[in-house]
């Protein structure tokens, strides 16, 4: 298995967090990424909106909430991965 892109994000008055990124997609003009919080096995999994203005030096990524926009979303990611499932808590 290749090694996975780790990325750091920096979320306001808090500790930067690292994720793996497992796979990114570009659905209606937007660009979503999947991330996991572990490089193998099972792990917690986001999907990632980026929502950053055309020309902004640093991406600015929102977790996916809308459970319609989650659903499209990870069936997409889902037909792009055969080993991963979502399952909602």
């Amino acid at each position: 298995m290749a090694k996975l892109e780790k990325i750091v994000f920096h979320p306001e008055g808090e500790d930067p967090v690292e994720f793996y990124v497992l796979e990114q997609t570009r659905i209606n003009g937007s660009d979503y990424i999947l991330v996991t919080d572990f490089e193998e096995g099972d792990g917690e999994a986001l999907i990632l909106k980026d929502i950053s203005k055309e020309g902004e030096e640093e991406s600015v990524f929102h977790i996916v909430s809308d459970d319609d926009e989650l659903a499209a979303v990870a069936g997409v990611f889902e037909n792009m991965l055969e080993d991963v499932k979502f399952v909602q808590d």
